[in-house]
């Protein structure tokens, strides 16, 4: 399909295709082992120009937006979903600070993270508070020009790798969720440190920690967007980058395709290539169908997102929820088939569709669980057909 893709956008899809083919390819299997952060990724993203595709000029990036990140997240995470969400994550620190930044901010640390020279992460997720984060029970409280920090949270995406961390903490527990606010930490502050490093089944070449704060100081500069408004920043951030995880789980799907479709092509039995078989060529043609559906509908929602954001006349909870919950679901099933598709090697370690089926359950999973997306698509349809019905727009 032609998406009508900008020059400057094909360019990202070639310089990233390039990439993931030449670099990580030969090195996925080695970090999904040994769960070392890629390190040496990181290092060609940033000679490549890569982290700053969706952060305006004025900030050091390549003035692109939500499109032109989707893009790249999805051509990486076609080799390696796992080593694609150094970038999908920095990206999910940084939104908050571009949405609800003051220009200080802005400047002091959107150029530091668009260049790759620091990573960026972002957590709201404690023990006890994961879709119900009106649970939460870390806390923030005023003292003089600081916030002190307390608590814990949890399943920090670039974990220890990042060092610019938008986190969310209560600043008045007795309001709930309309007391919850947003924070920029910085690594190496004092009271803060890192507790346990998750070992987990997919997506294992990024570091997934816990974060702790004992009595942690922060300047009162680095309140993103005013107290209380700690979800507002948060549910503004998802509808932006909810596409992004759409965009991995696509990736993830279309990699494993060509996995099994070039094995499918050169496994033989009963005399004949295994692709000859009918039944083979049905799984096929279904995954195609499914992917290039996923493909257009995300295409088209990361789109009108990126007009919204430019013009800041509506949010597209519903739109980012359908696109995360759809391709999410597509890669599930694209990837079990893949290795239905390649019989026993798919099941083994050393042929990499079931890496890339471990890959796409946390896709179903992070930012949102597929159920909570059904219930916010659900949600807006019911608050749609309301305000039809009395006439409202």
């Amino acid at each position: 399909m032609d998406y009508e893709l900008t020059e400057e956008q094909q360019m990202i899809v070639e310089t990233a295709r390039t990439l993931a083919q030449t670099k990580i390819k030969k090195v996925r299997e080695h970090y999904d082992k040994t769960e070392e952060f890629p390190w040496e990724i990181v290092e060609e993203l940033r000679k490549a120009d890569l982290f700053g595709v969706y952060i305006p000029q004025e900030y050091g990036g390549l003035g692109g937006g939500a499109m032109e990140l989707v893009l790249l997240v999805e051509e990486l995470s076609k080799a390696c979903g796992g080593i694609a969400l150094c970038m999908a994550a920095t990206a999910l620190g940084a939104y908050p600070i571009m949405l609800y930044g003051n220009e200080a901010q802005k400047k002091k640390y959107l150029p530091d993270i668009a260049s790759g020279k620091r990573l960026a992460a972002f957590t709201i997720t404690e023990p006890e508070a994961g879709s119900d984060a009106t649970a939460a029970k870390a806390t923030a409280k005023l003292e003089g020009n600081h916030y002190v920090l307390n608590g814990t949270k949890c399943f920090c995406s670039n974990g220890k790798a990042a060092e610019i961390y938008s986190l969310f903490f209560s600043t008045n527990p007795a309001r709930g969720a309309r007391g919850v606010s947003c924070f920029i930490v910085e690594k190496g502050t004092p009271g803060f440190e890192f507790g346990r490093k998750e070992e987990k089944m997919g997506i294992r070449a990024n570091w997934t920690y816990q974060l702790e704060f004992n009595n942690c100081k922060v300047p009162k500069e680095n309140l993103l967007g005013g107290e209380g408004r700690g979800l507002l920043v948060a549910q503004t951030t998802f509808d932006v980058s909810r596409p992004g995880v759409a965009a991995q789980a696509l990736g993830i799907a279309t990699g494993a395709m060509e996995e099994a479709f070039a094995y499918a092509r050169v496994r033989r039995q009963f005399g004949q290539p295994v692709i000859s078989f009918q039944a083979m060529q049905h799984k096929l043609a279904q995954m195609a169908m499914e992917i290039e559906a996923a493909r257009a509908l995300l295409y088209a929602v990361t789109r009108a997102i990126q007009k919204g954001m430019a013009t800041g006349d509506k949010r597209y909870t519903k739109e980012s929820a359908m696109v995360k919950c759809f391709c999410s679901d597509v890669a599930m099933r694209v990837t079990t088939e893949a290795v239905q598709m390649c019989g026993g090697i798919g099941f083994m370690h050393d042929f990499p569709v079931e890496k890339f089926m471990r890959d796409a359950k946390i896709t179903q999973i992070y930012e949102g669980t597929n159920e909570i997306q059904r219930n916010e698509i659900a949600m807006h349809m019911i608050k749609e057909a309301a305000r039809a019905g009395t006439g409202k727009k």
